[in-house]
């Protein structure tokens, strides 16, 4: 099959399509022929192997240990292993290829891909393969960090920044769909878009200042501001979530990324209620795919696909994932 390569870490310049053996579905697995897998910040890092820590996080110290990347993809079913009974030959299905939540390389990015069958679902109709792929990374970012003691709900006001992205134009769908009133923020040639998707308010940032609030939640998904600088946003008992972005190593340190920040508003938590505390397990994958095909079902969840590539073109679809000038996500087609 053909898939992208990856020897070791680097610039994405140096990924290349190859021929390589096709894997074959092990014990409750499925083999999926992928048709579309999404490109997101997460396959960057591996890809790059920084910052340095992420590889003994699951990746591998000097080499990925999975060679293909790509994490998130939608196809059909092409073969069942030993003890798979969920699906058929020739269902249509899409989710995340590894059940953790590691740094590490799923396979994605070819032709084939040997999946655990309870990370997938079925793919909901009326959704294309790009779609599909396009919703899973963000939409799982999404809500593994939406505060959980206090759900979204009618009449909060959320403020967003970094909206226009993937994580960000699934959070200002959720809020909405939750019945909040949402601030939108980004550059200006992504407030349309925001504006389509229901936001109540968008900034720009690179002309405005962030102001307005009290806000019931600050979902921070670039964290270009510190937290006691919008801590002034947020009414006493909000929230204030970092989803953590290191701007394509741009931002953070190159050996700990923003891993010491995150840590810091951990540690800080267990005195400000502004903070959400750590809730221990995080929900399967399967389980949070799930939830996100109900969405996309309602209509509440309405994929945002910038721009599809061709595997071959996988390098400057990586470049420009880099440039900060995409709207939504960018799709892998196969």
């Amino acid at each position: 099959m053909r898939a992208v390569v990856q020897d070791g870490y680097g610039s994405p310049d140096a990924l290349r399509v190859r021929d390589i053996p096709r894997p074959a579905p092990g014990e409750g697995e499925i083999l999926v022929r992928v048709r579309a897998a999404s490109l997101h910040p997460d396959v960057w890092h591996v890809v790059t192997g920084l910052p340095y820590a992420l590889r003994l996080m699951g990746s591998g110290p000097r080499r990925p240990k999975q060679p293909v990347p790509g994490t998130d993809m939608a196809g059909e079913v092409a073969a069942l292993g030993p003890g798979a009974t969920r699906f058929r030959v020739g269902d249509e299905v899409y989710g995340e290829t590894i059940r953790g939540y590691t740094w590490r390389n799923g396979g994605a990015f070819a032709e084939y891909v040997a999946v655990p069958e309870d990370v997938v679902a079925p793919k909901p109709a009326g959704v294309t393969f790009e779609e599909a792929a396009s919703v899973l990374n963000a939409g799982i970012i999404t809500l593994i960090n939406l505060p959980r003691d206090r759900p979204l709900a009618a009449g909060q006001r959320v403020l967003v920044n970094g909206a226009g992205g993937g994580v960000g134009v699934v959070a200002v769908q959720l809020a909405k769909a939750a019945g909040a009133e949402v601030t939108a923020v980004d550059t200006g040639a992504k407030l349309d878009l925001l504006t389509s998707l229901g936001a109540d308010r968008v900034v720009d940032h690179t002309r405005e200042d962030l102001d307005g609030g009290p806000y019931d939640l600050v979902f921070d998904i670039v964290g270009n501001h510190r937290f006691p600088a919008l801590r002034p946003l947020l009414a006493p008992d909000g929230r204030y979530v970092l989803v953590g972005h290191d701007q394509y190593g741009r931002d953070g340190r190159r050996w700990l990324g923003s891993i010491p920040r995150l840590l810091g508003l951990v540690a800080r938590s267990a005195v400000n209620r502004q903070l959400p505390r750590p809730t221990g397990k995080l929900p399967p994958k399967g389980e949070l795919t799930g939830r996100l095909s109900a969405l996309l079902e309602s209509g509440a969840l309405k994929p945002v696909v910038d721009r599809t590539y061709p595997l071959d073109e996988l390098p400057e679809a990586m470049r420009h994932l880099t440039g900060g000038t995409v709207r939504g996500k960018i799709v892998i087609t196969i």
